[in-house]
């Protein structure tokens, strides 16, 4: 190849790079979350208001979550997510590994306007949201009022759907055998707890099917491919209102977390990210959440603002909150990895 001939090339090839780097930070801005019904309610109350403020340009997409999802995006150096909605370990991991932008809180009004839960160095807290006991009212006139009877196939007939990994299905595993919800980690910090745990869940296991996107729970009652469920709250009083079913929810012994949103690193729209996570925490557009969908709102003000009809299907209901359990980021943080070794091959056998 002659001199010239590889100068023309050089230069063809950072035209190419630089006009790529252009056309990415020319994209529009990339907001991912969970689907479903969650995503529909965002549209309406986030999505579509924020664009017609700002006159930013954007484009929703839906994940399943997973930490290694997040890795690849941002280590194969082909990331197109601008702003993405992760559970907390996400968070936690996430933010410790460097692929998560740190947030100005100034931006969004300051920390100490938000939950405390709801505050990290790398994420805003999006919503408070429980998994529930969730069955169908005209199938069971006298339903379940607890994990313990979610194990009760005598009285109770049918298929149950638990969440597909380890996490939130130990807990209930825990609290279904009598374990008073203060003190399920203590327990689950033990071998023997773990094992307990295990040794419960196969109690039920040939009457357990598996769920994996929260879309399904309400789908799997429905049907009646399952009698009942672990669900998020959100999506089965979703389903009572779209779709005019009579699920219920049992909330003594329901886990609740927060999710939130991040901006992943290195994103080309940082500053519109940011804008986005302004508005989206604004109370006054929070509020606006429960109409749509049941989840608790994490900004502090904007909790007092929420029209109190849509208080009794809201996780931060003081009543509900009173007999939850705080799923324990720290614990799952410590363990996620050998208990989803464990639960896999639990499930294999």
């Amino acid at each position: 190849m002659s001199f010239k001939t590889r100068a023309v090339m050089v230069a063809l090839g950072a035209a190419l790079a630089l006009g790529s780097s252009a056309a990415s930070a020319q994209r529009d801005l990339s907001v991912v979350s969970w689907g479903g019904a969650y995503q529909d309610a965002q549209k309406e109350v986030y999505f579509k208001p924020f664009m017609q403020k700002t006159g930013i340009k954007m484009v929703d997409e839906s994940w399943d979550g997973g930490i290694g999802v997040l890795r690849a995006k941002i280590q194969g150096g082909a990331n197109n997510w601008d702003v993405v909605q992760v559970e907390s370990e996400e968070l936690l991991l996430g933010c410790e590994e460097g692929l998560f932008e740190k947030l100005d809180w100034a931006k969004l009004g300051g920390r100490d306007k938000f939950l405390k839960d709801a505050v990290n160095d790398c994420g805003v807290g999006a919503i408070v949201y429980n998994f529930v006991l969730a069955y169908d009212g005209d199938k069971f006139k006298d339903g379940p009022k607890s994990w313990k009877d979610f194990w009760d196939v005598r009285k109770f007939p049918g298929k149950r759907a638990l969440r597909k990994g380890p996490k939130t299905n130990l807990e209930i595993a825990l609290i279904a055998d009598g374990v008073p919800p203060s003190e399920v980690y203590k327990v689950l910090s033990t071998p023997a707890g773990v094992e307990r745990a295990f040794n419960k869940l196969s109690a039920l296991k040939p009457n357990l099917i598996w769920w994996e996107k929260g879309s399904q729970p309400p789908q799997m009652l429905a049907s009646g491919e399952a009698a009942m469920v672990s669900a998020y709250n959100g999506r089965i009083a979703a389903a009572n209102k779209t779709d005019k079913k009579n699920f219920k929810m049992s909330w003594p012994g329901s886990l609740y977390t927060i999710d939130s949103w991040v901006i992943m690193k290195g994103s080309p729209n940082k500053a519109k990210a940011e804008q986005f996570l302004a508005f989206v925490s604004d109370p006054q557009n929070q509020k606006n959440l429960p109409k749509y969908i049941s989840y608790g709102v994490t900004n502090v003000a904007a909790t007092a603002l929420v029209d109190k009809a849509y208080l009794p299907d809201l996780p931060t209901n003081p009543e509900h909150l009173q007999s939850a359990l705080y799923i324990n980021d720290k614990f799952w943080l410590e363990n996620l990895d050998k208990l989803n070794q464990r639960f896999n091959a639990w499930l294999a056998k």
